[in-house]
């Protein structure tokens, strides 16, 4: 079968339509029929004149329609959802401005700078790798993305404060929160002193 031309001003055209954001080598190729050198080529090709944003190896950022932070950060490092300190903030639970986007996995803690800004993951037990759903992106609003239910990103947050790799937030407003439902995400860290500070809150 005779191998498909590969255009930049197609590629571009075909990727706002379709308004893709993000995407793999294995996407890319899915969506234009192309080989797998014939892809290779092309997105690093382009990436080095700025068209594509390469975030890690096989994962690519459309220039032209940039994605969020947000949105990077779920596809960065799978599985995983928003939490902890951006979380908190996001859902009004801290004062602060957080800069990095800190992120559950039950994989292993990893940090990466791309994009011009820094992602957190922070291992947590597989058996609390829940409490989370989609929710509307805060910067693009017609997209959605994975992030904690207030109450979970709370018990998440102050398990690593249990485990003293984090600071307690003395600023932490858990007033209108359920506080059944953080008690309920906490037990599934199984940690007594995690169930000491909830208590004490």
């Amino acid at each position: 079968m005779k191998q498909k031309i590969l255009s930049i001003l197609s590629v571009r055209k075909e990727l706002l339509t379709r308004r893709v954001s993000l995407f793999t080598t294995q996407e890319f190729q899915r969506i234009f029929r192309s080989s797998y050198s014939q892809t290779k080529y092309f997105l690093e090709t382009y990436a080095k004149q700025g068209m594509f944003v390469r975030l890690k190896p096989g994962l690519y950022a459309f220039e032209g329609r940039m994605p969020s932070g947000e949105e990077i950060a779920n596809a960065l490092y799978q599985p995983s959802y928003l939490s902890f300190e951006y979380a908190l903030a996001r859902h009004g639970i801290i004062p602060e401005i957080v800069y990095a986007l800190t992120s559950a996995t039950t994989k292993s803690t990893r940090t990466f700078a791309t994009a011009d800004l820094g992602f957190e993951y922070f291992k947590i037990k597989k058996q609390a790798f829940i409490g989370y759903g989609l929710v509307q992106d805060g910067r693009d609003r017609t997209r959605s993305v994975l992030m904690a239910e207030p109450e979970k990103a709370v018990a998440d947050y102050l398990y690593f404060v249990s485990l003293g790799k984090r600071q307690m937030n003395d600023r932490m407003i858990i007033k209108g929160l359920d506080r059944k439902k953080i008690t309920r995400y906490a037990k599934l860290f199984r940690r007594p002193g995690l169930m000491q500070i909830i208590q004490n809150l």
